[in-house]
């Protein structure tokens, strides 16, 4: 009677193994990583996680302060997919890196606007005038790009999306230029008389582009921030998910009433 108890008891504690398994499996397929800056893509995230929800899929938001680690962390498969870049970034990330990420949706538009504390209006600007631009190659020649548009540099190729400062054929202004990571460049707004700050961070920084931008993009920017994967997860029903999330009525509605012009829905 006592090695019946015994046999039983062990079937029992087999059968709750092999019914938790299927189910804790079943829970893992779900989840969704995704790597985001703060504002406004980890936001954005945030405000479409409830359809992902209804859906069954777990939207875990992993917020990075760089453009660096959420490429890296995706091709190295600690992550599944990211949000917070531009093609051009891209293009250029996966040329120095010899990686092959892809683009899989593109979602919105964040004006890049140039900043000062010392000066109310560009044409204030004097000559010699340091000016701070982001030091990654895509945001280093938008930055340029943008000067360029309004006449106050020349470049040897006003369309090319990979101008740097030796591509710099007129400066009559002889503006003095400093590359910095770009999530510096709010910091530095008190050392330098102008500053091209990418949008994501002159949010985070309180700065409002529409109003305290001396120069912006308009809204024909050909810079539009990305959803992006690998090769081999693009095509996940997760990861498409999350794509129609990201370009659904409901979050259209989130950028036009959040950010007010200064981020712009691309779909």
């Amino acid at each position: 009677m006592k090695k019946l108890l015994i046999l039983l008891l062990l079937m029992l504690g087999l059968a709750g193994c092999s019914s938790s398994e299927p189910t804790a499996k079943t829970g893992q397929s779900q989840v969704l990583t995704v790597a985001a800056t703060a504002i406004p893509h980890a936001e954005i995230l945030k405000a479409i996680k409830p359809l992902l929800a209804k859906q069954g899929i777990d939207l875990q938001i992993k917020v990075f302060a760089d453009y660096v680690q959420p490429n890296e962390q995706v091709v190295e498969k600690n992550i599944d997919v990211n949000y917070f870049e531009t093609e051009p970034y891209l293009d250029a990330y996966n040329a120095q890196r010899g990686t092959n990420l892809v683009t899989i949706v593109g979602v919105h538009i964040e004006p890049f606007g140039a900043y000062s504390r010392k000066y109310h209006a560009i044409g204030q600007l004097p000559d010699g005038a340091t000016v701070a631009l982001p030091n990654d190659p895509s945001n280093d020649s938008r930055a340029l790009l943008l000067l360029a548009r309004h006449g106050l540099i020349t470049l040897r190729d006003p369309d090319n999306q990979l101008s740097t400062v030796k591509d710099i054929t007129a400066n009559p202004h002889h503006f003095q230029f400093r590359e910095l990571e770009a999530a510096m460049l709010p910091r530095t707004l008190d050392e330098v008389d102008l500053a091209l700050i990418n949008t994501n961070y002159a949010l985070s920084a309180g700065l409002n582009p529409l109003k305290d931008a001396l120069l912006i993009e308009d809204k024909n920017s050909p810079y539009v921030n990305y959803l992006v994967g690998r090769p081999d997860n693009r095509d996940d029903p997760r990861v498409k998910a999350l794509a129609a999330a990201l370009t659904s009525p409901e979050a259209r509605q989130f950028i036009e009433n959040t950010y007010h012009g200064a981020v712009l829905p691309a779909f």
